[in-house]
């Protein structure tokens, strides 16, 4: 092969494989255990409280539990002293929409003085809370940024290239979208905004590398002339190799900082792009590509039209 050091192709059938493996997984993950959406997305109350000593968060879990806060979830946040609770919206005797949602909003004081009654000296740092209806209307906007983002890439890579790289572009976004979705969804980590801003950073982050890989590929398909379909995209993927492996790296590093120090705030979000990265990386090497052999890309596809000369009256050309 021109130039080639890797076998990319000739491998293909195995990735085909695991990414076939990878995507049922993640679609049966969702559509059997769904997603554990955050706050942002079901609404309810979020309460930061400073204990001034270590206290397990299963132990004030099952306290509030015992009080009638019910389906919350405690975790450390920063320290060991540090306590972030998520709360959902609680059930009422009310059916008025206005006491109920006057009701939810006391929730994070409620909480807190709960709390303050089995632990004295506790500090509140901050208490917020999100409405269903702003919930709702969140998951809403997040679904349809995503899909606006996919439809957009595809437009953008038809126009700039041919229909093959445009379906090969979207089949490979759409296989690093799923799968850090199943990724979420298998091991129920929290679904919040932060980790929908990652997805679409995934996005951007993928078509970066795809586009770069297409265009080795176009560029060698009107240089090579006398080469297999196969041969060219292989060599296409040598030569852009190094390139991506490093970009990848570094920006794994900088993620891998992000989950040691940045806390749990930013943890989703670092989880689900570095996710993204990596399996991005592997798509825009084998997806995409795979997608162009299937769909029978050849030169004649890429070849630049030459312009029509205008003719003499005689019919001749000048």
């Amino acid at each position: 092969m021109i130039g080639s050091k890797f076998d990319f192709m000739g491998r293909r059938g195995i990735a085909t494989v695991i990414s076939g493996v990878l995507l049922i997984v993640s679609v049966g993950s969702l559509a059997i255990s769904g997603l554990n959406l955050g706050l942002d997305f079901t609404g309810g109350s979020l309460v930061e409280v400073g204990l001034g000593k270590e206290v397990e968060p299963e132990e004030v879990r099952q306290y509030l539990t015992g009080k009638g806060f019910n389906n919350g979830t405690v975790q450390t946040f920063g320290s060991n002293t540090e306590l972030l609770i998520r709360m959902p919206p609680q059930p009422s005797d009310t059916t008025d929409e206005a006491e109920i949602a006057a009701s939810q909003a006391q929730l994070g004081d409620n909480i807190f003085q709960t709390l303050s009654a089995q632990y004295p000296g506790m500090v509140l740092r901050q208490s917020n809370y999100v409405g269903p209806a702003v919930g709702d209307e969140l998951a809403n906007d997040g679904g349809l940024a995503l899909l606006t983002a996919l439809i957009v890439v595809m437009f953008y890579i038809l126009m700039r290239f041919t229909k093959q790289f445009s379906v090969g572009a979207v089949v490979a976004l759409a296989h690093d979208v799923i799968i850090v979705l199943g990724c979420f969804s298998l091991f129920q980590w929290t679904f919040d905004l932060t980790v929908l801003a990652a997805l679409l950073a995934v996005i951007g982050y993928s078509l970066n590398d795809t586009i770069v890989v297409s265009d080795r590929i176009r560029e060698n398909f009107r240089k090579i002339r006398k080469s297999a379909s196969v041969d060219i995209i292989n060599t296409s993927l040598n030569q852009t190799l190094g390139r991506t492996l490093v970009t990848s790296m570094t920006t794994l590093f900088v993620l891998l900082a992000l989950l040691l120090a940045g806390g749990e705030v930013i943890r989703g979000f670092a989880s689900a792009l570095s996710i993204g990265v990596v399996i991005g990386t592997c798509s825009s090497i084998y997806v995409a590509a795979n997608v162009l052999l299937m769909m029978n890309i050849s030169r004649e596809d890429l070849l630049v039209p030459e312009p029509e000369q205008d003719s003499n009256e005689d019919g001749s050309y000048p």
